[in-house]
């Protein structure tokens, strides 16, 4: 079946925003005398806000309740954001030509707030039917739940959806929802091999993707 609907996730395909995320969390953890473990910052791609934000009240340490944790971390996520916005050269400009061929939807684990504040910032509000932030579903990144609510919404089936993910547990949620991936590895924090193994295509740059590409699939 040909593919008719591309779901992007944000964060790593839209916007080079992991370091910023690691900065901005490793900073406030060790504001409150704590460390990340060995695995936290893998652990937390991928995670809902409710998830990460209880990693690192329960696991970590900082000695707040998760949802003061959240507000916290997002507020200064929301203002590194408003000073500058980490777009990914040519990310808008593949999203505008894939959406003149394909119906566009959006699953990130970001916040709602952070998810809105980008799309306008970078101009694409408009570009997506569907948006959805793993804090509107049970479970976030690996679990499928994000990529299975965005296909509903768009009325459509798995089989006709492609996903473009970056992270290990974005590739394993696309990928256990039954959709088509395509990675985009980014080089900082590239996927473990299982995880891109589950990709039907793995490209260097999200450039890459074309109209043209996703045709081939």
């Amino acid at each position: 079946m040909s593919i008719t609907a591309i779901v992007f996730d944000l964060d790593g395909v839209i916007i080079d925003s992991e370091e910023v995320w690691e900065e901005v969390r490793r900073g406030y953890v060790a504001e409150h005398g704590r460390e990340f473990l060995p695995d936290t910052q893998d652990r937390m791609m991928g995670m809902s806000t409710a998830e990460w934000s209880a990693h690192l009240a329960d696991e970590v340490g900082v000695p707040l309740p998760a949802t003061r944790v959240a507000a916290d971390v997002l507020e200064r996520m929301a203002a590194r954001y408003a000073e500058s916005l980490p777009l990914i050269p040519g990310a808008v400009e593949t999203v505008r030509a894939l959406g003149k061929h394909y119906r566009l939807a959006l699953a990130s684990s970001s916040s709602r707030l952070l998810i809105d504040k980008v799309l306008e910032t970078a101009g694409l509000t408009g570009e997506f039917e569907v948006t959805l932030s793993t804090e509107e579903v049970p479970r976030g990144k690996p679990a499928p739940d994000v990529y299975l609510t965005a296909v509903t919404r768009l009325g459509l089936t798995r089989e006709v959806c492609a996903a473009i993910e970056d992270s290990s547990n974005g590739l394993r949620s696309a990928a256990a929802a039954g959709l088509t991936v395509i990675a985009v590895p980014h080089g900082v924090y590239p996927p473990a091999p299982d995880a891109l193994a589950r990709a039907t295509l793995v490209v260097t740059s999200v450039t890459e993707v074309t109209p043209e590409v996703v045709a081939a699939l």
